[in-house]
């Protein structure tokens, strides 16, 4: 039986009122399962006496300063019937704005109010001041349950995608494919599971309900920084973490990293786009005892692999095996399946309930065909079954006449003692088409000779950089993910 997220709330919230849900790291402020059920159900009924109705869109536009408003708006959406629509609220107000209007999101939950945003919607409720009416002030008196108007194959939320090759798109998602499990765990644990990923990106998503299904309490630091999360991981004593590829970078390069006590972490996550060996070997050498664990997910899909537990670093750098009920295949560009090996596009199906685009003038069938969907990564699969990306198909530099993929180079300049971070993409040449150009971040100094030299040693020439910049940071996303649009 699918059990759905207002019902997995509501069934912790039974069995371990007094468990903590989530902690919010940068004050203490923690919000138990019993409040958690309780709040949202008020919250729901609130927003019913605004006029939300089943189906309707409602933008949640809550900072990451604010994580656990954002929680229970989330729960509450769901509970009332409605549709969630997470957002970024460090996008940009008109971004904001055409996002709301794209969604047809009729209310928006914020931490503050923008005339942008003000003007996308009928209702504005807000955490401070300034919108129609305050957040808690429309928590309703009645906290009993709501009758369940939702099922498994019922639109739960809008997802929309981090807009790295393009403009975003929204991407609808169903309660049943919100999880990889209907588990509710036999004994609540309470131990701490820590994170920074934003709740409104596909990897946050993931973890509201991820960790309470191990019986594990949820972390959150609202503001990532080497230093921060070296403090929150020595004062609190977490067993578990998740850490976008950007995180680990900064982790890695910090001067504390090597000194600090990460002993309470039994496990260390890693998603939401690729990471180098190099960083990972690092970062492993870092964390005795830690095993350091990789998957993999898109917006269009969820989660699709995970590393299992135990791997002992056999196979360091790729992304895992296909979570259960999940299958991935490697295919050529005319759809043939590859074998073992071999790199093609990974394509993606299962028995998940399938996602789609929103209507935005795409046919569906350019992404998914057959039941399978086209994820625009390039990969290939190992004979142990273990998936491993090696770039965006869409990123694919033609040099000349060579096919150039920018995630071998990156991996390569992570090898490099003095690279902290690096990205890799084509630029316009008269003569070739496209060259090979990188920007890169570095805790030591080097030349970019000396760099280039260092790839002449392990790629081919037409794959090494003409052009290497040194960038104080690369332009990322709140999921770390960096935004190669934004190079110069």
């Amino acid at each position: 039986m699918t059990l759905l997220l207002p019902e997995l709330v509501a069934q912790l919230a039974a069995a371990f009122p007094d468990g903590v849900a989530w902690r919010n790291v940068a004050d203490g402020s923690e919000l138990s399962l019993d409040d958690w059920h309780r709040r949202s159900n008020r919250l729901a009924r609130g927003l019913q006496g605004q006029g939300v109705a089943r189906g309707d869109r409602v933008g949640l536009l809550i900072a990451n300063d604010e994580p656990l408003e954002w929680l229970v708006s989330y729960v509450a959406v769901h509970k009332a019937g409605a549709v969630a629509v997470p957002l970024l609220a460090r996008l940009g107000p008109v971004e904001l704005a055409r996002i709301l209007q794209d969604a047809g999101a009729s209310v928006a939950l914020c931490s503050e109010v923008v005339p942008e945003v003000r003007a996308a919607v009928r209702t504005v409720v807000c955490t401070g001041t300034g919108g129609d009416v305050r957040w808690g002030t429309l928590l309703s008196g009645d906290d009993h349950d709501l009758a369940p108007t939702s099922g498994p194959d019922d639109v739960a939320d809008i997802m929309y995608t981090s807009g790295t090759t393009g403009r975003p798109k929204g991407v609808v998602v169903r309660h049943g494919g919100l999880s990889t499990t209907d588990r509710v765990p036999s004994t609540w644990l309470g131990l701490g599971f820590l994170s920074s990923s934003p709740f409104a990106t596909t990897s946050g998503s993931l973890l509201v309900s991820g960790p309470l299904r191990g019986g594990l309490s949820g972390w959150f630091l609202p503001r990532f920084n080497a230093d921060a999360w070296i403090d929150a991981v020595e004062r609190e004593r977490p067993v578990s973490a998740f850490l976008v590829p950007a995180m680990v970078e900064l982790l890695v390069a910090s001067p504390r990293f090597g000194t600090a006590d990460l002993s309470s972490l039994a496990v260390v996550t890693v998603g939401s786009a690729p990471i180098a060996a190099a960083t990972l070997r690092r970062f492993g050498a870092g964390l005795a005892g830690t095993d350091v664990l990789c998957g993999y997910g898109m917006t269009e899909f969820g989660a699709v692999t995970a590393m299992p537990m135990g791997d002992a670093g056999r196979h360091l750098g790729s992304v895992g095996l296909p979570l259960p009920g999940v299958d991935v295949r490697i295919v050529a560009p005319d759809g043939a399946a590859l074998p073992p090996g071999a790199v093609g596009e990974v394509t993606i199906g299962g028995t998940r309930p399938a996602r789609s685009y929103l209507d935005d003038g795409e046919p569906a069938d350019e992404r998914w065909a057959d039941g399978w969907l086209r994820s625009g990564d390039l990969g290939y699969v190992d004979p142990d079954g273990h998936l491993w990306i090696v770039g965006r198909q869409k990123e694919i530099i033609i040099r000349g006449g060579h096919n150039v993929v920018p995630g071998e180079v990156e991996a390569a300049l992570f090898e490099h003692p003095a690279v902290v971070e690096a990205a890799v993409a084509g630029v316009a040449h008269a003569v070739l088409g496209e060259d090979v150009a990188a920007w890169v971040v570095l805790r030591d100094q080097t030349s970019t000779d000396a760099l280039r030299a260092f790839l002449l040693e392990r790629l081919a020439d037409y794959k090494v950089p003409r052009r290497i910049t040194v960038v104080d940071a690369l332009p990322r996303n709140e999921s770390g993910k960096v935004m190669k649009s934004r190079l110069e």
